[in-house]
């Protein structure tokens, strides 16, 4: 008669439940680290604004704006207002500063909220400021009354849709599509044997997702604008750039790699992204490096597609796509290997074969126990 094991032969040493229990705080630290550090350090610097207008006018307000900020907008000369509309619809600038007789300042909350409601004060102690230089200069000439009010007026180039008015639809959908991306990646990962037809998964599972999101985000919700077509390229795309890598990892290095999507998308490029901010309030460089991953680019590129179709979204375009064949590439070359655990498309048919062999032989057929 075989007895139970003693209870206490079946518990974990101490020092391996202190040491997993630390490590997960580890875990946790690193992840609100990771995800609070953008928003915690975010601070406007170097923000491109258009201004145009006679240049002592331009010098006193550039002294003023920087006084108000410090270093957070950085001026670019522009001809006229026009121009200035131009650098916004463009993407070269967050806006404007338009001086002159008529001084105006012009703001696109579809390009960023915060910047919008930063520029908007601008105009506030613009208009202030105004005032005062006309009132001392009419005192100085002797005038018999006071010059009336000058208003600076501010201007939405660029607005948000009715049906977004705040733009948190547009930046709520990103983290979603970043999420999308990996989770795709990894269900192909553990559900499909074959680098070949892991890659052909992946194509499926962007194209279609492609444009069921973009159904529901633009048609639905009301968070993109633009074209459909576009914007469910730019989605498939996405995905197709988040999802391949991981699958190309795991074609490499076998199950482990399942691992680096996770640690390279959510932890790294997604905090990064600037999604719900620019890009210049996050510490640099890395609001410039954060635009070289998919969440980034995609976050960009939708931004665009959306509401600046004269904005040139070659960029964002090559990123998506260079990550998506990087992770096709990976999963190429790892169809010619079997480091890591990684099984060749010719273990995967095999595999596939007995598989439906299994299933079509009967079931008193299998395993018969015989007395």
């Amino acid at each position: 008669m075989t007895g139970h094991p003693d209870a206490t032969t079946a518990r974990t040493p101490i020092g391996k439940v202190l040491g997993i229990a630390l490590a997960l705080v580890g875990v946790v630290a690193v992840i609100v680290l990771a995800f609070a550090w953008p928003s915690v350090t975010a601070e406007p610097k170097d923000l491109p604004v258009a201004i145009t207008g006679p240049a002592l006018a331009i010098s006193a307000a550039e002294q003023a704006v920087d006084e108000q900020a410090p270093g957070a907008i950085s001026f670019v000369e522009v001809d006229d207002r026009d121009a200035a509309v131009e650098a916004i619809e463009t993407r070269r600038a967050y806006g404007a500063i338009v001086l002159g007789p008529e001084p105006e300042v012009l703001t696109s909350s579809a390009s960023s909220l915060p910047v919008s409601q930063l520029l908007t004060g601008v105009a506030a102690s613009l208009e202030e400021g105004v005032n005062v230089q006309a009132a001392a200069a009419a005192e100085a000439a002797g005038a018999p009354a006071a010059p009336p009010h000058i208003e600076v007026a501010a201007t939405d180039v660029v607005p948000l849709a009715d049906s977004d008015p705040r733009g948190t639809g547009l930046t709520a959908a990103l983290f979603p599509l970043v999420l999308g991306g990996m989770l795709g990646g990894i269900a192909i990962s553990l559900a499909i044997i074959g680098a070949m037809r892991r890659v052909t998964a992946v194509l499926v599972y962007s194209a279609v997702g492609g444009l069921l999101l973009a159904a529901i985000l633009q048609g639905w919700f009301g968070a993109l604008q633009g074209d459909y077509w576009l914007n469910s390229a730019g989605i498939a795309l996405a995905l197709a750039a988040i999802a391949a890598p991981i699958t190309g990892f795991v074609a490499l290095m076998g199950r482990p790699g399942i691992a680096l999507g996770p640690i390279i998308m959510l932890l790294i490029a997604n905090p990064i992204s600037a999604a719900a901010i620019p890009k210049e309030f996050i510490l640099a460089p890395w609001g410039e490096v954060g635009q070289w991953f998919p969440p980034g680019a995609a976050a960009t590129l939708m931004r665009e597609l959306s509401y600046f179709p004269a904005a040139d979204t070659t960029f964002p375009w090559l990123v998506l796509a260079a990550w998506a064949a990087g992770g096709i590439l990976l999963s190429l070359i790892g169809h010619f290997r079997t480091a890591g655990g990684a099984e060749s498309d010719a273990e995967a048919d095999a595999i596939g074969d007995a598989e439906s062999l299994d299933a079509g032989r009967p079931a008193d057929s299998e395993h018969r126990v015989t007395a």
